[in-house]
């Protein structure tokens, strides 16, 4: 593979092969690449050439520079020409061939001889095509046929007569027919569904009718013996599969199933995002003083993450991609929901949660999660709900004894996040649906005004006749639900995320983030590059484009909350739009937030891209930004690396030959629905809770 890179060089870029020959050593290369490129700047009179040249002198000025790379707290050693001086030179230096790859793809758009065609909506209806919901008639009949295949060995698991709770045990001389029935009425019981949940990769094998390969098998035994939980509930395993033909499960199914990176990796995984390691009575990373404990997550002034000391701390299954696998491992988070019932303790510790909020300045958004927030018991969830409720009233009663200019922020936004529309729907039941009508009710009292359950549907397939139902529900109770996409290598493909954006919309969620997959080698094989995702932004996402005049329009639709799903597919077939485009693609920066604007200084011996990251300018942050020197995150694969992944899953590579191009990113403008309301009075510009380290 080498030789025919090195061949393509040799073709295409003679110039450039004799200048590396005629260099007596890598830093003449650089000095001559310089002025080689400076030149052709001045010559040219196209705009993408220009661009091009200007791309690769940037990553001449960082050659042969250490920097510090955020995520692993790493010096890194950029030698990206240099490394292609000993390439072009016929000398090997442990580089991939994957470096060279993408060093070629950039030349040839440097000399004008990669023009990129222009991605029409023709294509991306045809893309989008291949995708089909979990509402599609051919999916409802497959589930059909599935549920009652698992359904079968679940009675043979109950007359096992496992460690089962007596709800979920047969009568005696209940006829066979009669257990079939009864599992059926269990079916739609979410708590059956977690009763019953696989565990073991034999068992997730056996519900998905022997159809793992036996490479799979190993892989996964090997996954149990280092201890990664199988959580999966049968609800889930029934969206899967099982035949070699019909349709593409790999979203779902790169959630399941555990991938090589991943499994080597576990042990050692390190905390992403450095803010959520917190010492005692010390800032974290972002300079936020929190409460003891793993409770509040915080990186920016206005918003905090709350994770219960509850069932909350678990998930309805452990998705591949999980940011919080670093929890799961150190065993903060888990699947023992036994153990995971409220202490006595943890009514304190609400009250000291409460407090802090309450005394915060700045705090005006909770998100309670986990885990996942709708684990939590009703009853629970009810109490926590009415905690913030309490807390938000008593938060706005101070203000009335503080002057304008020294008001705190008051609690203008509750989320909710969970993952259970999509992994277990049936738990959006009619008490739950009242809890959550009764806390918007009292918190608009408080001066809460955005209701949200934040959640996550990875792919159209999980969008479930079971799942429309909870949607349903959940608006009906005057609740704004918003999803959130992992941009997944499986996820990313051609006309995947617009498929899952007009699903979804059709049934009245608005999209909110698509997220690069973080982490470090436990996502490899899950990643896709930036570039991808700044690829799918600019030429897919575009065609769902709408101005600020619609913008508003679009925002009092769901600000109503009346006919949501209707309204939006009247507005998109009036404005004619395949979707609405209201999530921004974003990377989770470790202390620093969400960006995506980013330039490319380097390409690593392994083909991975250097980025240059800024923080995400449209919002507010706190102080330690500013005091941060240059972020530089260095991706977790190549984009050869990505694209010889997609192609196994069967895409054609050149539907992605634009890809190379994408080397700088900018963040987008938040949708205006996502903004904080007008406080309706002056707030402090006082930070308590911060400390600088």
């Amino acid at each position: 593979m080498t030789n025919i890179v090195l061949r393509k060089f040799q073709h295409k870029f003679p110039d450039l092969c004799k200048l590396a020959s005629d260099s007596a050593d890598e830093e003449h290369f650089v000095s001559s690449l310089k002025a080689y490129f400076s030149i052709k700047i001045s010559e040219s009179t196209n705009n993408e050439t220009i661009e091009a040249c200007k791309l690769l002198i940037t990553m001449l000025d960082n050659e042969s520079s250490y920097i510090e790379e955020l995520s692993r707290g790493e010096k890194i050693y950029i030698e990206t020409f240099s490394l292609l001086w000993s390439f072009l030179n016929g000398e090997e230096k442990s580089a991939v061939t994957d470096l060279y790859e993408d060093l070629f793809h950039l030349f040839l758009q440097a000399e004008g001889m990669e023009a990129n065609k222009p991605y029409t909506e023709v294509k991306l209806q045809r893309h989008m095509k291949r995708w089909i919901s979990g509402l599609d008639r051919e999916i409802r009949q497959k589930r059909i046929s599935n549920k009652e295949r698992i359904i079968r060995l679940l009675v043979k698991k109950i007359d096992r007569k496992l460690m089962l709770p007596s709800r979920y045990q047969f009568d005696e001389g209940l006829s066979h027919e009669d257990k079939i029935k009864k599992v059926e009425e269990w079916w739609n019981d979410f708590r059956f569904h977690l009763t019953m949940a696989i565990k073991s990769p034999g068992e997730l094998n056996t519900f998905l009718g022997e159809s793992l390969s036996t490479g799979t098998l190993k892989l996964l035994n090997r996954a149990k013996r280092k201890k990664i939980p199988f959580f999966i509930t049968p609800y889930y395993i029934s969206l899967l599969n099982t035949d070699q033909a019909g349709f593409d499960d790999n979203a779902i199914r790169t959630y399941v199933v555990y991938s090589e990176s991943l499994i080597e990796t576990y042990g050692n995984i390190k905390a992403w995002e450095r803010e959520d390691m917190v010492v005692p009575g010390e800032p974290n990373a972002a300079g936020w003083l929190l409460p003891d404990g793993h409770n509040i997550h915080r990186r920016y002034p206005e918003v905090a993450i709350m994770i219960p000391d509850t069932r909350g701390r678990s998930c309805g299954g452990l998705c591949a991609s999980c940011q919080r696998m670093y929890d799961f491992q150190s065993e903060r988070l888990n699947f023992d929901l036994e153990a995971l019932k409220p202490k006595e303790s943890w009514d304190r510790k609400l009250h000291k949660l409460m407090d802090y909020f309450e005394s915060d300045s700045q705090i005006r958004d909770i998100l309670i999660t986990g885990g996942d927030a709708l684990m939590s018991r009703n009853k629970v969830l009810e109490k926590i709900l009415d905690a913030v409720y309490k807390m938000a009233l008593r938060k706005r009663e101070a203000n009335k004894q503080r002057a304008d200019g020294e008001k705190y922020y008051e609690i203008q936004r509750v989320r909710l996040g969970s993952r259970l529309l999509a992994y277990l729907p049936m738990r959006i039941d009619s008490e739950l649906i009242t809890i959550l009508k009764e806390f918007k009710r009292k918190g608009s009292e408080a001066g809460i005004k955005q209701f949200v359950i934040q959640t996550h549907f990875q792919t159209p397939l999980e969008v479930t006749v079971e799942a429309k139902k909870a949607i349903d529900e959940i608006i009906s109770a005057g609740w704004i639900i918003s999803n959130q996409l992992v941009f997944t290598a499986a996820a990313s493909r051609r006309g995947h995320t617009a498929k899952l954006r007009q699903t979804l919309n059709s049934l009245g969620v608005v999209t909110y983030y698509t997220f690069t997959v973080k982490g470090f080698e436990e996502n490899q094989q899950m990643f896709a590059p930036n570039s991808r995702s700044i690829q799918e932004q600019n030429e897919e996402k575009s065609f769902g484009k709408i101005n600020e005049e619609k913008q508003s329009e679009l925002v009092s639709i769901f600000e109503k909350g009346i006919n949501t799903a209707s309204e939006l597919n009247r507005f998109m077939k009036e404005n004619h739009l395949p979707f609405l485009p209201t999530d921004r693609n974003v990377l989770n920066l470790p202390a620093i937030g969400k960006s995506m604007t980013f330039n490319m200084v380097g390409i690593t011996k392994e083909g991975c891209r250097i980025l240059r990251f800024d923080h995400d300018r449209t919002r507010e942050h706190s102080p330690v930004i500013d005091k941060m020197g240059e972020v530089y995150i260095v991706e977790n694969r190549s984009i050869s690396s990505y694209l010889r992944e997609i192609e196994a899953m069967g895409e054609k590579r050149e539907e992605y030959n634009s890809i190379w191009s994408y080397t700088s990113g900018e963040t987008e403008q938040v949708f205006k629905l996502f903004d904080y309301p007008d406080p309706g009075f002056k707030p402090t510009k006082e930070i308590t809770n911060f400390r600088e380290s």
